[in-house]
């Protein structure tokens, strides 16, 4: 007997649960909530991976464009905020512009 395929969420949260502190299987995860229409729990995901992770910047950008469309916009400019912050320390200018350009949409 064969066991039924899992979906792309499933494997990504079994990847989580065996390594709640790997940055790109929980980015992976909260993306695919995200994607998937699952904003509470998307939300939940990125919450636990900045936690973890403060330096995986591609997150607060995508965490800020969550909470913008989910009209939590106060909470999305500190996200974006910290985002920038964290882009700037790790040099990182492509991703600190993108997340000035939504904060100054934002604002």
């Amino acid at each position: 007997m064969t066991e039924q395929k899992k979906t792309r969420r499933q494997l990504l949260e079994d990847f989580v649960a065996k390594k709640p502190d790997d940055a790109f299987s929980r980015y992976g995860l909260a993306m695919e909530c995200m994607n998937s229409g699952d904003s509470s729990a998307a939300d939940l995901h990125f919450r636990a991976l900045l936690g973890r992770n403060r330096d995986y910047i591609p997150a607060y950008l995508m965490y800020g464009q969550l909470l913008a469309r989910e009209s939590r916009t106060d909470e999305a400019k500190q996200i974006l905020s910290s985002g920038i912050a964290a882009a700037a320390k790790k040099g990182d200018q492509h991703a600190r512009s993108e997340m000035e350009a939504l904060l100054t949409e934002l604002s």
